[in-house]
């Protein structure tokens, strides 16, 4: 079952869990925090499949999320082409493409570093997508910060079932996880989530 934003009580059901979560996230200590880092990244290096060349987006941290620097330090050693997202203006509004790492950086207007590279790719040509998050469940769908970047990038996952392009892997602390979320029109499930405890393959669906 998906809703409108403009359902009755959805958004706001939304914001509770989301602070929730975060909350969680901000008692954990340095070292959990690393632990569980070190951790993902040992997951992703071992279950996902990934070789040397593979396009790969990765994400720089913000805040309390679930540290990254593991991850890019994997994938400099395995030789993927990394790249991170950045957010631009557009006709209707903003809008992420995906841009590849290296050379000068800067800070977008939520304070991510972003690279200044101008070599892009669309977001169908990439091999791998890992996505932050704030909660998930086991169907794929995932509660992230409410401003839908990602979900605009891949809305064509929604309708084109033939081919969906790269995989999209949500990163996360286990107890991210929830029973259930309401599924928005505009949401794009996710194909599978790593986290501290292992990988879980999402059953993708309404």
């Amino acid at each position: 079952m998906r809703v409108t934003p403009s359902d009755s009580s959805f958004g706001a059901a939304r914001t509770r869990l989301r602070a929730e979560l975060r909350a969680q996230r901000r008692a954990l200590t340095p070292a959990a925090r690393a632990h569980a880092a070190r951790l993902v990244a040992r997951h992703i290096d071992r279950k996902l499949g990934l070789r040397a060349g593979d396009r790969v987006a990765l994400y720089c941290t913000l805040r309390d999320e679930l540290d990254t620097t593991p991850l890019f330090a994997l994938a400099r050693r395995r030789g993927w082409r990394i790249y991170l997202p950045s957010i631009e203006r557009a006709r209707h509004g903003r809008r992420m493409r995906f841009v590849e790492a290296g050379g000068r950086e800067r800070l977008n207007r939520l304070g991510i570093r972003e690279p200044q590279s101008a070599r892009t790719i669309g977001a169908r040509w990439l091999d791998l997508v890992l996505v932050p998050l704030v909660g998930f469940d086991a169907h794929g769908m995932r509660l992230g910060m409410g401003a839908g970047f990602y979900d605009r990038a891949f809305a064509y996952r929604r309708w084109r079932r033939a081919w969906r392009g790269p995989r999209l892997i949500g990163v996360a602390y286990a107890f991210q996880q929830v029973p259930r979320i309401l599924a928005a029109q505009h949401d794009v499930h996710l194909d599978a989530v790593v986290t501290d405890k292992g990988v879980l393959k999402c059953v993708t669906g309404s």
